[in-house]
């Protein structure tokens, strides 16, 4: 992987992480599409650089993590069904799932159901003022929902936004909800992926790191500002059909060649 590959691979990260369209699964395409070995220094760097995108979303909602030691408690109750199952599948998702063909797959069918789940949400209204005031189950069941992220091409963001939905938020809360969760999950899925990783890094590496987490973290914090207004105002159809469009265009670019 080059300098300007890594940057690539950085603004693709920033700009889909917190988007129901799945940054892994973009990852994954794009790495496939530039010829990227997918070798421990790139899933690496990867990693790496989904904590600058959360990075982003700590510093624009860190007046949320100030309110109440409610929230936290809330957001644990999120995370524990993931970081369980995380942990037994961990092996078999990394040695099994991470290929093109699977992230193609999720997306449309992930696009599908952003759709359906579009037309449910449009007028629905919540009972809540602010999305802390949420049950425990709750928080549990959209943790339970978030768990489904873990096959690539699913998307984190996605999974968690519906399971809101399914759980009464209205479309704006299930989405903030989705990026406060977003910041234990992954700063714990990508602490994890580090330590488990015994690379050596060279100085040219040591520099693709440090401006991929930088890029990552700009266009994250930019990507979230939008998404969250665009959404209010227009709700998911246009990232479903995005997911559906990507799946089937990048399934036909696979065909006949090496990569399926």
């Amino acid at each position: 992987m080059t300098l300007f590959q890594s940057i690539i691979i950085a603004i693709i990260e920033g700009l889909t992480e917190f988007l129901p369209i799945s940054s892994t699964g973009h990852m994954i395409l794009a790495s496939a599409a530039m010829g990227i070995h997918e070798d421990e220094f790139v899933k690496t760097f990867e990693v790496f650089i989904q904590l600058g995108a959360i990075l982003a979303i700590a510093l624009m909602y860190i007046k949320r993590f100030f309110k109440s030691i409610d929230i936290y408690i809330k957001l644990f109750a999120a995370f524990v069904p993931t970081a369980i199952v995380g942990l037994l599948a961990y092996d078999f998702i990394k040695g099994y799932l991470f290929n093109p063909i699977v992230v193609s797959v999720s997306l449309i069918l992930g696009g599908v159901i952003l759709i359906l789940i579009d037309k449910k949400v449009v007028n629905q209204k919540s009972d809540l003022v602010e999305v802390e005031e949420m049950t425990y189950k709750s928080a549990f069941f959209i943790g339970l929902f978030q768990c489904l992220s873990m096959v690539p091409g699913t998307s984190r963001a996605a999974a968690t936004i519906i399971g809101g939905v399914f759980n009464g938020l209205d479309k704006k809360q299930a989405t903030e909800f989705s990026f406060l969760l977003a910041v234990p999950t992954m700063m714990a899925a990508g602490g994890y992926d580090l330590l488990k990783s015994e690379l050596v890094f060279t100085n040219a590496q040591i520099t693709m790191l440090g401006v991929g987490f930088f890029v990552a973290f700009v266009s994250a914090w930019i990507a979230v500002k939008l998404f969250l207004k665009y959404v209010s105002n227009h709700g998911f159809t246009a990232f479903g059909w995005y997911r559906i469009a990507l799946g089937i265009l990048f399934l036909i670019f696979m065909w006949g060649t090496d990569l399926g």
